[in-house]
């Protein structure tokens, strides 16, 4: 999309935007790229810790003496139109005269009720908690295409980006075979020391020359070798699964497998093995969501968390121009993948703000809980035990994700409703944690789950 237009608006507009659970991570390079994106101001930080907020500006660059501590509403309607305010409490941050909620708390009761009170007051929503579109996503984007106005997931995460690369692919009349991403952390081999590294920053490296063995693609079986020998750095990422569930249920695309496969796969090899078996890939069908682990040499590029589709050659001369290209194909002539190997988290997600506060884009109407992400039981776990999120790929303690079309989920509870339930009875090891397990009545994130499956 060209944005020269955008940019040379003289209308006079300004999204002005308030940002809930911003400090590190993602939020630090969000309020980062927001001080110089052109028709945007920073009105509103909300934050518990908002000594937090008050140095992270400041470091940042914005003008401190427009900072402003606000706790109550008659606070925050004395303090002047150019202030920045900054509140503890994201109910404050809908009480400015902010066109753009932004929610990155990752908490899926504060950002689902912070989402419907913006929806409510007219306020545009760009929701950046992944954790609450999972199970609210398609309730929200209802919501708000009733109302008129935008909820939107953001690009700077995987899934909006993976989005707009389909939607692109699918103007075009492309058939998409498979849509899915690389895991966040690469897998690294030093080819003149012969040490590899998964680099999530947890594992030192180790001595694994044999990787070399298997270096060059020859079929399903290097991935066969590449999985036996690096079996304990595998594993099924909740974060990732999560992405994938909020894909799907916007795209349509079903799971490729419960728990992904997760090839170890360099990308000039991802459009021979994310095609159908009996092309000599992996896939048991097609129309699929699904998951890699980048390998790579220390001194390539990462793919860094990046999107991909591979999609059909169809007319046989013009992809044979486009192979000329260095396009990435399979040895058979009939697919080819197309990826953004990036994912620039807060830096890019100022242009889904302007998108939707200036042209209306964001809000799909037809999301539908297609998939479900349930928690698999990786343990006997007794009746008692209490189920937590935690940790940077917010997962739970003793389950491991799965995600499932909706047609076979049974009962299964969504994952990140689990967070904070205790399980009224055993479960044992392999079975997914049902509905029947927890007791979630009165949780408005369940209420707004089963409204979003009544939608159909």
């Amino acid at each position: 999309m060209d944005f020269t237009n955008l940019l040379n608006d003289t209308s006079g507009k300004v999204s002005k935007v308030g940002v809930i659970g911003a400090t590190k991570g993602y939020g630090y390079t969000l309020l980062a790229q927001i001080l110089t994106t052109a028709h945007m101001e920073l009105r509103c930080i909300c934050s518990r810790h908002t000594d937090e907020c008050f140095a992270v500006l400041k470091e940042i660059g914005f003008d401190e003496k427009r900072f402003l501590l606000c706790e109550t509403i008659e606070e925050i309607q004395k303090a002047p139109k150019d202030a920045i305010i900054i509140t503890p409490d994201y109910k404050m941050v809908m009480e400015t005269d902010i066109t753009a909620m932004v929610e990155c708390t990752g908490n899926t009761k504060v950002s689902s009720d912070a989402a419907l009170i913006a929806l409510n007051k007219g306020i545009n929503v760009y929701m950046v908690s992944k954790e609450t579109d999972s199970v609210c996503g398609p309730i929200l984007n209802h919501i708000a295409a009733e109302k008129g106005l935008v909820y939107s997931l953001v690009n700077g995460d995987q899934p909006r980006n993976l989005l707009d690369l389909i939607s692109w692919a699918r103007i075009l009349g492309l058939e998409i075979i498979c849509a899915g991403k690389s895991s966040e952390y690469d897998f690294v081999l030093d080819w003149e020391t012969g040490k590899f590294l998964y680099n999530d920053g947890t594992h030192e490296s180790e001595p694994l020359p044999e990787l070399k063995e298997y270096w060059t693609y020859k079929g399903v079986d290097t991935l066969k070798s590449r999985d036996k020998l690096l079996q304990k750095y595998r594993e099924v990422i909740s974060a990732d699964l999560c992405e994938m569930n909020l894909v799907s249920n916007v795209s349509g695309f079903t799971p490729s497998a419960p728990f992904m496969n997760y090839p170890i796969a360099k990308p000039n090899e991802l459009a021979n093995i994310f095609i159908p078996k009996e092309d000599g890939g992996i896939l048991e069908k097609t129309g699929v969501v699904d998951i890699f682990y980048n390998l790579r040499e220390t001194n390539e590029a990462s793919f860094c968390g990046g999107e991909f589709i591979v999609v059909r050659a169809k007319d046989q001369k013009m992809w044979e121009i486009l192979a000329g290209k260095g396009h990435v194909m399979s040895s058979n002539g009939k697919y080819c993948c197309i990826y953004y190997p990036f994912h620039f988290m807060g830096l890019e997600t100022p242009i889904s703000i302007l998108l939707g506060d200036f042209m209306g884009i964001g809000t799909h109407a037809e999301c539908r809980q297609v998939t479900v992400m349930a928690g698999v039981a990786e343990k006997d776990l007794p009746a008692g035990t209490e189920l937590k999120v935690y940790g940077h790929h917010h997962q739970i303690d003793g389950l491991v994700p799965e995600l499932l079309e909706k047609s076979v989920t049974g009962n299964a509870a969504p994952f990140y409703l689990l967070n904070g339930a205790k399980l009224l009875r055993d479960v044992k090891q392999g079975t997914p944690v049902t509905l029947d397990d927890v007791d979630l009545s009165g949780l408005s994130t369940f209420e707004l789950f089963k409204k979003g499956l009544e939608l159909g």
